[in-house]
């Protein structure tokens, strides 16, 4: 090329011009652009050249001005028209003559942008253009038309994004939701980092973000990452800053569908017949419930009474959901899949639509209710000696807290002798079960709270109410299981191996209370379930069923089905192979449960530390969880929280010692303590 041809380059994707000034080397040239900037290039970079006359950098702008008049991307239409049906090739300098009727060095470059731009009519064959048939550019068409209402999206999306980035109302469209949605399943991968433990890199090679999620994150200017898709949710309102991402990753609903809250109001507007047309009625009895304040589904009641022979005969009332359904339809299929009713920090996901579950089939002061009873009584050892079933009609008498029976049985309130005898009972129950062999293992247990965003965490007091009531409901499922067994009926009975602790001479050596407790615990075989009888280690007991709470419970509410069925003479609703198949699918929907009921509430454990970052905590070294790195678990005796702790001195396992909150990220499950010196409170008090 001699000195001084003009011609077209690419810099990134931008379209230049610039004069060809000299060789360098054997193949390339250098290029002076119009703000006198050199370029090598080599000829391939070279996308078009300016024939006819030579220039000087300083006139490139002024060659740019009498392009521009001509570079109407609207007149490649009419020329396409022309050239479409003979299929023919065009050069730039021909279109030039076609669309301007002049083929100057200014006209052919013009055209030369208009055909090397278009991406509807033509398209590049060489050095020359050809015409796309009329389908071809039909389709195209559509694509651009496509595209453009996309970027039409894009924007208007972008634009809610700012107004809800300020706080504004915002109401999302459609397409806004399917974005949303992409993004919250991403970032809901934070609760497989806390519950898998692994790190961001290993996360991103095993989930990589979607397109969608790929898209948004860069519109946005933000890293597909799960914590950013995370923070971008908070962000725009669209979560709350603690949003349960355990609860979102599961398989738990959270609403029931519209169909079961149909079933549910029929059920309550037309109560369906009852089967069990002969129930006891027991409504003479004084009945007290005992539960927490909060406590809105009450499954259970107790009532003593004074037989003729002079024996005393306790009574477990339990709520008679079946009353209100049947095994295979609508709300017993919905509660199947749920497992059990979902208690977090938040609040409670129920098993049953809450218009049935707190209304008629729990168990309300002074309204008349089914209730499935049993009637037993205990020899003076605390052995059950004699006992009965029966559906039954209820009238609860008192609803009592835990916090009022306590305080009845401290001052000995003479009305109310009913309450001190089955207090009596249940200790003579709880020690005949110790006699059996028993295991009892005594951790404080925290009780978290969120409400209004403020977290509270309390104990979990083993009082003397709440010990009446345990025994009473574990004596409520003896008996459910000791009728299972003598007329050979499949239950979901539970049981748990015979543990191996450690030797007495073992445990000895170990600081007694809580550090002993918790060396017993490591030891204890999870509970199991199975359809034929076995023995509850833990409980002491040979054969045991939970049967209280059916409202809450599944595998309660088989239990029920099974034996009312049995109680009125009828064909079980569940062979052994039928019940087994169901209990394998309850089994793993609660595991569920539990999981998530534990994450939620180690995720507020963690949030309520990072809110309090100058307390000073007295804490108990309990176990070592890896030792050989000083590892441990601790416990946080005022509020009962278990929790990790590395130390950087050697500590002994039972020790007390103080500390505070180094670091805790929720979000990402982290905690660190740092421990304070005694001398260091007394300084920073004065």
């Amino acid at each position: 090329m001699d000195k001084g041809t003009l011609v077209e380059f690419r810099v990134q994707g931008d379209r230049r011009l610039g004069v060809v000034d000299r060789p360098d080397g054997k193949t390339r040239w250098f290029v002076v652009d119009e703000r006198g900037q050199s370029h090598s290039l080599a000829p391939r970079q070279i996308t078009y050249t300016v024939n006819g006359q030579t220039y000087k950098p300083s006139e490139i702008a002024s060659f740019q001005e009498q392009v521009k008049p001509y570079l109407d991307p609207s007149s490649l239409e009419v020329a396409w028209e022309l050239l479409v049906e003979d299929g023919e090739t065009v050069t730039p300098s021909q279109m030039a003559t076609l669309l301007f009727s002049e083929s100057a060095a200014p006209h052919c470059y013009a055209a030369h942008c208009l055909l090397s731009e278009d991406k509807l009519y033509f398209k590049q064959k060489g050095e020359a253009y050809e015409p796309r048939n009329t389908a071809q550019v039909a389709e195209r068409k559509h694509q651009i038309e496509v595209e453009a209402l996309k970027a039409k999206g894009q924007q208007e999306f972008l634009a809610r994004v700012e107004q809800a980035l300020k706080g504004e109302a915002v109401e999302w469209q459609r397409h806004d939701r399917q974005r949303l949605e992409a993004l919250e399943k991403y970032a809901a991968l934070m609760a497989d980092i806390v519950r898998m433990g692994v790190n961001y890199d290993s996360l991103a090679r095993a989930y990589p973000p979607s397109a969608p999620v790929l898209e948004t994150m860069a519109m946005l200017g933000r890293s597909a990452t799960p914590q950013s898709a995370l923070q971008l949710l908070i962000d725009l309102g669209w979560w709350s800053s603690h949003e349960n991402l355990f609860l979102r990753r599961s398989s738990i609903p959270v609403q029931f569908p519209s169909k079961v809250l149909e079933v549910a109001q029929q059920r309550l507007d037309f109560p369906p017949t009852d089967l069990d047309a002969n129930r006891l009625d027991l409504t003479h009895l004084k009945v007290y419930t005992i539960d927490d304040e909060s406590t809105t589904e009450i499954d259970d009641g107790l009532s003593w009474e004074l037989l003729p022979d002079g024996r005393q005969r306790l009574w477990v009332h339990i709520a008679d959901p079946t009353r209100w359904l049947v095994p295979e339809d609508e709300l017993d299929l919905e509660a199947r899949k749920r497992g059990s009713t979902v208690y977090l920090p938040t609040g409670m996901i129920p098993m049953f639509p809450e218009v049935l579950a707190t209304g008629p089939m729990s168990l309300i002061q002074g309204r008349i209710s089914c209730a499935l009873s049993f009637g037993i009584v205990l020899e003076t050892t605390g052995a059950v000696a004699d006992y009965c079933i029966h559906p039954s009609l209820i009238k609860p008498t008192y609803r009592l807290t835990y916090e009022d029976v306590d305080e009845m049985l401290e001052l000995g309130v003479e009305a109310e002798p009913e309450i001190e005898a089955i207090a009596n009972w249940a200790k003579q129950r709880k020690s005949w079960r110790y006699h059996q062999g028993a295991i009892s293992i005594n951790m404080p247990e925290a009780m978290i709270k969120v409400k209004n965003d403020e977290i509270s965490i309390d104990i979990l007091d083993d009082s003397s109410s709440r010990q009446l009531v345990a025994e009473m409901m574990i004596l409520a499922g003896e008996v459910a299981a000791r009728y299972g067994q003598a007329h050979n009926i499949p239950l979901p009975f539970r049981g748990q191996p015979q543990p191996e602790l450690p030797p007495e001479e073992e445990l000895l050596l170990l600081p007694a209370g809580f550090v002993r407790a918790c060396a017993m615990r490591r030891c204890m075989p999870k509970s199991e379930m199975s359809i034929t009888p076995v023995r509850h280690a833990g409980l002491g007991l040979d054969t045991y069923t939970q049967a209280t709470s059916p409202i809450r419970r599944y595998s309660d509410l088989l239990t029920h089905f099974q034996l009312k069925a049995h109680l009125r003479g009828e064909i079980l609703p569940f062979t052994a192979e039928q019940l087994k198949e169901v209990m394998m699918t309850v089994t793993s929907t609660t595991q569920e449960v539990t999981m998530v009921e534990r994450q939620t509430n180690r995720y507020y454990a963690l949030e309520y530390l990072r809110r309090h970052p100058e307390q000073v905590w007295n804490v108990t070294v309990l176990m070592w969880l890896r030792e050989d790195s000083n590892l441990a678990l601790i416990l946080l005796e005022d509020i009962g929280l278990q929790l990790p702790m590395s130390f950087k001195r050697s500590v002994s396992l039972g020790e007390s010692l103080l500390v505070k909150v180094g670091l805790s990220d929720p979000q990402k499950d982290m905690i660190q303590f740092q421990e304070i010196m005694y001398q260091e409170v007394q300084s920073a008090a004065n």
